[in-house]
């Protein structure tokens, strides 16, 4: 199973900034648990949303996001997925995607994106 993750910087806007997000490459089994993780320093962007994009798909499909401290799961993707972390604070913003038991229909890139709060 080879599970891609990608950089992401928010499009749309005319300041972009840079959103980290490791791993850019992972190659795992099924039935581990995957952990991606994405930080950034932009003091009000408080939305961290996460985005699956199938091999030889053009959709991104939205996981869920973060806001503030408070995880929001598409219905799709409420087993199997989690996302955590912390975006209230003013210093670096940390969240994370953990895919809880990989298995080949995992297979795909995932994204990041930071947003402000709405």
């Amino acid at each position: 199973m080879n599970l891609i993750f990608i950089l992401s910087c928010l499009a749309g806007v005319s300041l972009c900034f840079e959103v980290h997000q490791s791993h850019s490459d992972l190659i795992t089994v099924p039935g581990y648990k995957v952990q991606i993780f994405c930080t950034y320093d932009k003091s009000d962007y408080r939305v961290m949303l996460w985005y699956q994009r199938p091999p030889g798909d053009t959709a991104m499909n939205l996981i869920g996001y973060l806001n503030f401290k408070d995880p929001t799961m598409e219905e799709k993707y409420k087993e199997g997925f989690n996302i955590s972390g912390d975006l209230s604070v003013n210093t670096l913003k940390n969240a994370s995607l953990t895919i809880t038991a990989a298995e080949e229909k995992h297979n795909a890139f995932y994204f990041c994106a930071a947003s402000r709060a709405q």
